[in-house]
């Protein structure tokens, strides 16, 4: 079936490819564009990927091929879906959702985040107006179906690679991204910020964060409810409740367990039979006054103040000062309307918080189906969910963070490690399965992650507290102020440092050399391949009088040969090892990024030139000895790391300052992270862009010995 256009009708007459649709939610009766497919030869309307089933619902067939989305392919932007009626709408989440797996099956990306938002963003773009009206939405990993009803559909294509849209809302994508996300639990903060800003300036626009359960388990997300209820200021929050307080991953045997009380309380709010009594008892009553009135009461009323019904233990958003609507099926599209319409009209409400239930990867049986609800996908089969996974003949560095704590748990039975609800992305489900008692996953909870780790390291046990190194950026007063002050031997293990490829600016691990070595106490390290890793979970597990920490690549290992058992030998602290000797030119490498430094001493040599190339280990303490000899024995040094201004270059342009070696003939550079943030795309491009590639180190030693146009020639 090809789709042929489009046809203007006035409603409430039928469209020859639809059935009569019932009254527009907005009673308006307004030129109304729906879609119209064109008939095959043989005089039916073809296979329909998305068609209507006898119970009224939508039935979606994920062949493979490019859906067919006839009403979706009139909708560009929010303003083309204001006319629709209930069951069109209904029909473009169907074709909405059949959109979003076929392109993401194409690019990768986060899947079921969208899938279980589907219903409620078309409710709110059919309600509310984007631009003027501002809607956040916490994390960002859900807005797939936002882009696409904010003109963004056609560069779906692009999602996540060089140059094209990022996989997160970014103010300067689109007017309608209200707000650039990435970590969770600033929407509501953020939201209240812009409702006061518009009060003050005298405007009348809309607010909304929508903000999941998991996000709900961090602390700013209260510290910005409490201000909200404080200052009385007209917000909506949406709470899109989908139970995975603890985010999307999976256990090795199975969907993980919420953590956290919060998740008890919310599953109450669900599940109450008194609930759910006094709804019908407010239906059946407020029939017989009227249509009208049923229709409101039933849907807004019946679900209002809902915590009232169950107890104290359902009171908990309302004691901050938010009134509370809810538990509301978040897959009913009338329902979500008709209660956004509601508290949209209502004049001055305060803060309102409604409570939805949402179904991760909702419709699209795969996702339903698996662990993780296929929560972050490379590209996949969209007829069975089956993702074509790149085979390496290495393992992921988390995975050998993980078989390498694993081996030093099992002789040392006070080690625990702590994650922040990212079991499955640290490597840590590996060490929850051997030793189910001796992990904690916290929430999404970085603040108070460092601190539990503090209060376990006081009492003689061994943490290992394993963040992303942008995660523990939401950590870091916890870092000096509860850990590096008290000397508490806390090992912090910071995965994705440096680029991160698709994920872009908003996880890039750019900043933990600079902020972790700057402690006075802090034993900071960098492995420079897998091995090294092991042999430094080995150090830091040692270490019991001081903090440490040590940071690992996102990717795989290089193929480095591993310690027998994958058990690892503590280092020498502060001390680092030359792996080639040269003449002249010293490349003194911190980090993974010492792999690029090997490489350009090969294509280096290939022009007569041999470089020394050295691998740091440790930024703090110094390796002072191997400084003082690759200064004195070469004309140039150049330190190369993968991480920003201040970091381990700043350390060492320092101490060679300090000692008078920089007052000779000496020629220190130092190769850095530029000073800005570099979008998402391959991790290729990504480290090309950043300057620090094999071909850059090479063009950057031969420009230090007087060879520019040699620099200028080389691909």
């Amino acid at each position: 079936m090809a789709v042929s256009g489009f046809v203007v009708r006035t409603s409430p007459s039928i469209s020859p490819c639809l059935k009569p649709p019932s009254p527009s939610l907005g009673q308006r009766k307004q030129v109304c564009v729906r879609a119209c497919a064109a008939n095959t030869p043989n005089g039916d309307e073809g296979n329909k990927m998305v068609g209507k089933k006898k119970d009224g619902g939508w039935k979606i067939e994920f062949t493979g091929e490019k859906p067919l989305t006839p009403l979706l392919d009139t909708i560009n932007y929010p303003v083309h879906m204001k006319n629709l009626s209930s069951q069109d709408l209904e029909q473009l989440a169907a074709e909405l959702r059949a959109d979003i797996v076929s392109k993401v099956s194409k690019t990768g990306g986060h899947l079921s985040s969208s899938l279980g938002v589907v219903e409620l963003t078309v409710a709110l773009h059919h309600v509310f107006n984007t631009p003027d009206d501002k809607i956040i939405w916490d994390v960002g990993h859900q807005a797939y179906p936002h882009k696409i009803l904010t003109g963004r559909r056609s560069r779906m294509h692009t999602l996540r690679k060089t140059s094209g849209l990022a996989g997160f809302p970014k103010r300067e994508e689109s007017g309608h991204d209200a707000f650039g996300v990435g970590h969770s639990s600033t929407s509501i903060s953020a939201g209240l910020g812009m409702a006061v800003a518009r009060d003050l300036l005298g405007k009348a626009n809309n607010v909304i964060s929508v903000i999941g359960d998991g996000a709900m388990t961090a602390g700013q997300a209260y510290e910005a409810m409490n201000n909200a209820g404080y200052l009385d200021t007209n917000m909506i929050v949406i709470l899109n409740d989908n139970k995975q307080v603890s985010l999307p991953t999976a256990t090795l045997d199975g969907p993980a367990t919420p953590v956290g009380a919060l998740s008890k309380t919310l599953t109450k709010l669900q599940s109450s039979t008194k609930l759910r009594k006094l709804r019908e008892a407010a239906k059946s009553i407020t029939k017989q006054l009227g249509e009208q009135t049923h229709e409101v009461a039933a849907k807004v009323d019946g679900y209002a103040r809902g915590m009232l019904t169950n107890g104290r233990s359902c009171t908990l958003f309302e004691e901050l000062g938010l009134y509370y609507i809810g538990p509301v099926d978040g897959h009913n599209i009338e329902d979500l309307i008709t209660i956004f319409q509601k508290v949209k009209e209502t004049p001055a409400p305060g803060p309102v918080l409604i409570h939805i239930i949402t179904e991760k990867g909702k419709g699209y049986p795969p996702a339903e189906a698996a662990a993780d609800k296929m929560h972050g996908v490379v590209k996949f089969d969209p007829k069975t969910g089956q993702q074509f996974k790149s085979k390496s003949s290495t393992l992921p560095y988390t995975r050998y963070f993980a078989e390498s704590l694993i081996k030093e748990a099992e002789v040392d039975d006070k080690i625990v490690a702590i994650h922040a609800a990212m079991g499955g992305g640290t490597g840590l489900n590996f060490f929850q399965k051997r030793f189910p008692d001796r992990c904690f996953d916290v929430g999404i909870a970085e603040q108070h992650a460092v601190t539990f780790a503090a209060g376990l390291a006081t009492e003689g046990l061994k943490p290992f507290c394993a963040i992303y190194s942008s995660f523990l950026q939401r950590g870091y007063d916890q870092v000096v102020h509860d850990v590096d002050l008290q000397k508490l031997p806390v090992r912090f293990a910071m995965d994705r440092a440096g680029l991160v490829g698709a994920d872009g600016p908003t996880h890039c691990g750019a900043f933990d050399i600079t902020y972790m070595a700057c402690l006075p106490n802090m034993v900071v390290m960098a492995p420079s391949d897998e091995a090294e890793l092991m042999h430094m979970i080995a150090t830091a597990a040692a270490i019991d009088d001081r903090p440490s920490c040590f940071r690992f690549p996102r990717g795989n290992g290089v193929g480095a040969v591993l310690p027998p058992d994958n058990k690892g030998t503590p280092l020498e602290i502060g001390k680092g090892r030359i792996l080639i000797e040269g003449q002249r030119v010293a490349l003194l490498g911190y980090g993974s990024i010492v792999q690029n430094c090997v490489e350009a001493a090969s294509i280096l040599r290939s022009r007569n030139v041999f470089v020394t190339v050295a691998d740091a280990r440790f930024c703090k303490p110094l390796d002072t000895d191997l400084i003082r000899r690759l200064a004195k024995e070469h004309e140039i040094l150049i330190t190369v790391e993968e991480g920003s201004i201040g970091g381990f270059g700043s350390h060492v342009s320092h101490f060679l300052c300090l000692n008078g070696i920089l007052d000779g003939p000496l020629k220190l550079r130092a190769m850095v992270l530029p000073d800005r943030y570099i979008d998402h795309g391959s991790p290729e491009d990504q480290i090309q862009e950043a300057g620090l590639s094999s071909k850059h180190i090479s063009g950057t030693v031969l420009s230090l010995l007087g060879r520019q146009k040699e620099a200028l020639t080389l691909n």
